[in-house]
């Protein structure tokens, strides 16, 4: 039986005998990301994950798994498994403190007072201790989320814990093990992740802030919607350059690269036409896409948008106000504090609860650099498709949120009033980006669905 601890250090224990570790920090870090993920893991994106160039990344995840075979592998168990692509812990035999609290807490098993006590003072002992790397942002991004997931179970068992309410949904997690992911690179080598989910008439999601093809199925904001869209279709998304699982490192990052993005998924697709969803800043990438492409685009829907970026549109207050929030991010997007990003997670959602707001903190740090994040934020501020809305000629939904905080409302209407033919639709909310347990997310697919109707095959 092999023990494998991760509240505090890791320590791995063989039948209650601790194991001497690797000294490589790496190698300890590659089995800890193996065994918390519990998924198969393409090489290159472990080599992304731990190792930079001008090293040999493929030739110290090699050295990382010599050392580890030794460590997790025995006579009757096979526990570390790699071919030339992919490795995958098998847990074979084995127990994680973490998961199986986890577990617990999600099953709602039964606890004595002697247990509760044990997990409590597990839990309040700090996730991998010792195992940050802070040249690793993508591993780092990682560690940190894992950590939010540690200290949301460890609130769980405060006596004073009053879980949030929400609708019954089919788990992320299943959805997740569904959605087949793949891989293009776009005319300037950015190598863009997709997925396609689900069953029926296509529907193309355009991406936006920010995005995490694997994490989204985690989160409270995505999750619910995601699911609801590929319901009765079938939904292709992906991550724009900068951030989730698409390249982080790119020569370019601004409005243009944004739309080529999405014609590479498109052209990766094979979708002759199709219907098309932008929200927030893809808006306006649907748009430019619908204009410059009116034989693919069948239907266009939109939520949240705006034409005009602040620096375009926007009074010298609000250009003073954005332009010091732009400087407040680049010092402190990766910082463990998270009153930088909660800048963002107050505005975007308003509404949601302390569990909500920490988690979408603890998303947007796992999805993006700190660097990028000022990149995306000075793109998204010179944004500009006013002149194109005259040349979008498919039926098109427009919807925003009367209250929305982060892009005003004003903003939708001017995009419908330009498009010919439009609708206009407002929901009863005031967050940007829709929380599934609200009246208002519900409404909004619905809307989707009776607006698409028969739109597979336009």
């Amino acid at each position: 039986m092999l023990q494998i601890d991760v509240l505090g250090g890791l320590v791995i224990r063989r039948d209650g005998t601790a194991l001497p570790l690797p000294a490589s920090r790496k190698a300890r870090a590659l089995l800890a990301y193996l065994l918390l993920t519990g998924k198969s893991q393409h090489r290159d994106h472990l080599c992304d994950l731990l190792w930079d160039l001008p090293d040999d990344p493929r030739g110290a995840l090699r050295s990382a798994l010599s050392k580890l075979r030794p460590l997790l592998n025995d006579a009757d168990n096979q526990r570390l498994e790699a071919d030339r692509e992919r490795v995958r812990f098998n847990p074979l035999q084995t127990e994680c403190d973490f998961l199986r609290l986890a577990s617990q807490l999600k099953q709602q098993t039964p606890m004595s007072a002697e247990a509760l006590a044990e997990a409590r003072a597990a839990l309040d002992q700090p996730l991998l201790a010792g195992l940050d790397l802070p040249n690793q942002g993508k591993f780092q991004s990682w560690l940190t989320a894992m950590r939010a997931d540690a200290e949301a179970l460890r609130l769980q068992l405060s006596p004073d814990f009053v879980p949030a309410a929400s609708p019954p949904m089919e788990s992320g997690r299943l959805h997740l093990a569904r959605q087949r992911i793949g891989f293009c690179t776009t005319p300037d080598d950015a190598r863009i992740a997709y997925a396609r989910i689900g069953q029926g008439p296509v529907l193309i999601k355009a991406a936006n802030w920010l995005s995490h093809l694997e994490h989204d199925w985690d989160s409270p904001i995505w999750s619910p919607l995601l699911q609801e869209l590929a319901r009765d279709r079938c939904l292709i998304r992906y991550d724009e350059r900068g951030n989730g699982m698409s390249d982080w490192n790119v020569a370019a990052l601004g409005f243009d690269s944004f739309v080529s993005d999405l014609e590479c998924v498109v052209a990766a697709s094979g979708e002759a036409r199709f219907p098309l969803l932008g929200i927030s800043q893809g808006v306006a990438v649907a748009i430019e896409y619908a204009a410059r492409h009116p034989e693919r685009v069948s239907h266009l829907v939109l939520w949240g948008g705006y034409a005009a970026g602040w620096r375009v549109d926007g009074d010298a207050d609000l250009r003073a106000e954005r332009e010091a929030i732009i400087t407040l991010v680049g010092q402190g997007w990766g910082r463990e504090d998270p009153i930088y990003r909660q800048i963002f997670s107050r505005a975007f959602l308003p509404s949601a609860n302390a569990e909500e707001l920490a988690g979408f903190d603890a998303f947007q740090r796992l999805t993006t650099s700190p660097a990028n994040a000022v990149q995306f934020l000075n793109a998204f501020a010179d944004i500009d498709v006013r002149h194109r809305l005259a040349d979008v000629r498919c039926p098109t939904l427009v919807m925003h949120a009367r209250g929305d905080k982060r892009v005003p409302v004003e903003q939708s209407a001017r995009i419908a009033a330009g498009i010919a033919g439009a609708e206009f639709v407002t929901l009863a909310t005031d967050n940007h980006l829709l929380l599934g347990r609200e009246p208002a997310s519900a409404l909004f697919v619905a809307h989707v669905r009776e607006f698409l109707g028969g739109a597979a095959g336009l």
